[in-house]
């Protein structure tokens, strides 16, 4: 990643483990593995495709993704605010690169993309989404959630909407934890400024 972070272009980074991109690179009986997270995400890239040197974590992790992403009981727009604030705290710039144009799709404000991204408070947000930033934020930074941004997410998303949330912020730490780690390169000119 340091060629990556130097001239701002990852095209020719190569992460630190091998990369999983076709199904034969698998024994026969985890190929289905790969088959599945194809056929859910379309291709096999970014962490699946170094996650993918565990088959069966890499085809759970997919599952979970899944349901992350698009079965979710939060909104799309308070998912892709959950992700962009996690990839920057993480500062991810796979993540980053992959959610800022699903946060501009969904709506999300460039003055507020632009706070997450220069680590300020984002300002204009509706109750809901500031209190998204919050508990986010306490978690990620402070690995705990205070008593009074607790009650306030309770109230605003219910039981299952606060652990979906949780989860979310939880999913794209562990992606950007292997992203980070494995060194993988965005797809096209990083969005991050690092």
């Amino acid at each position: 990643m340091a060629a990556c972070i130097e001239s701002n272009i990852c095209e020719e980074a190569m992460p630190r483990i091998p990369e999983v991109l076709s199904r034969d690179d698998l024994p026969p009986e985890s190929r289905h593995a790969f088959d599945e997270i194809e056929a859910s995400r379309g291709r096999v890239q970014g962490p699946f495709a170094v996650l993918l040197n565990s088959p069966e974590l890499a085809r759970r992790i997919a599952d979970a993704g899944a349901y992350v992403r698009f079965e979710s009981t939060i909104p799309a727009r308070v998912n892709e605010l959950a992700s962009l604030l996690t990839a920057r705290e993480f500062d991810c710039q796979y993540e980053w690169t992959a959610h800022q144009p699903q946060a501009e799709k969904e709506g999300i404000p460039d003055e507020v993309i632009a706070a997450i991204r220069d680590r300020k408070p984002p300002q204009g947000l509706p109750p809901d989404e500031a209190l998204v930033v919050e508990y986010s934020l306490e978690i990620l930074r402070n690995h705990r959630v205070s008593e009074a941004t607790f009650d306030a997410a309770l109230t605003v998303f219910g039981v299952q909407g606060l652990i979906d949330l949780t989860a979310t912020i939880g999913y794209y730490s562990m992606l950007a934890a292997a992203l980070n780690a494995f060194e993988v390169a965005p797809v096209g000119e990083p969005l991050l400024p690092v």
